[in-house]
C-alpha cells in the first residue's frame, strides 16, 4: 500500500512562510507527484506538481510567484515552500502522487491523483 506522509503544516501570520515535505512510499513508481489544498466550504484545488525529472513542474496561477514545488528522488520527498502567506491560504493540504508516465498534461492532475496522504493543516493568521 502506497503510503504518503506530509509535514510542515502549522500556524503561522500573515506573509510568513513555511516548508511543506511528504515522503512517499511509492518511489519513482510514482513519477508525478503534487500538492492539493482544500479550504472550508471550498473544492479541493490543485496547486502545483513535480515529474520525476524535477524539470517538469506546474504551480497554478492562484499561487505563482509565491509557492514553488521541488522533489528530492534521492529522500523520496516532495516539497511545498510557501512564502508570503495569507489568511486565504488557510487549508488542509495534501500531497498525492500518480503513477501515470506518459498521455498525461497538468490539467490531467485537476480531478486528482491515484495516491493521497493524510494532509495537514495550515493556518495564516492575520
Amino acid at each position: 500500500q502506497v503510503q504518503l506522509v506530509e509535514s510542515g503544516g502549522g500556524l503561522v501570520q500573515a506573509g510568513g512562510s513555511l516548508r511543506l515535505s511528504c515522503v512517499t512510499s511509492d518511489g519513482f513508481r510514482s513519477p508525478i507527484m503534487g500538492w492539493f489544498r482544500q479550504a472550508p466550504g471550498k473544492e479541493r484545488e490543485f496547486l502545483a506538481g513535480a515529474a520525476w525529472d524535477g524539470f517538469a513542474t506546474y504551480v497554478t496561477d492562484s499561487v505563482k510567484g509565491r509557492f514553488t514545488i521541488s522533489r528530492d528522488n534521492a529522500k523520496n520527498t516532495v516539497y511545498l515552500t510557501m512564502n508570503d502567506l495569507k489568511p486565504e491560504d488557510t487549508a488542509i493540504y495534501y500531497c498525492a502522487a500518480d503513477r501515470r508516465t506518459t498521455g498525461w498534461t497538468w490539467a490531467s492532475f485537476v480531478y486528482g491523483m491515484d495516491y493521497w496522504g493524510k494532509g495537514t493543516l495550515v493556518t495564516v493568521s492575520l
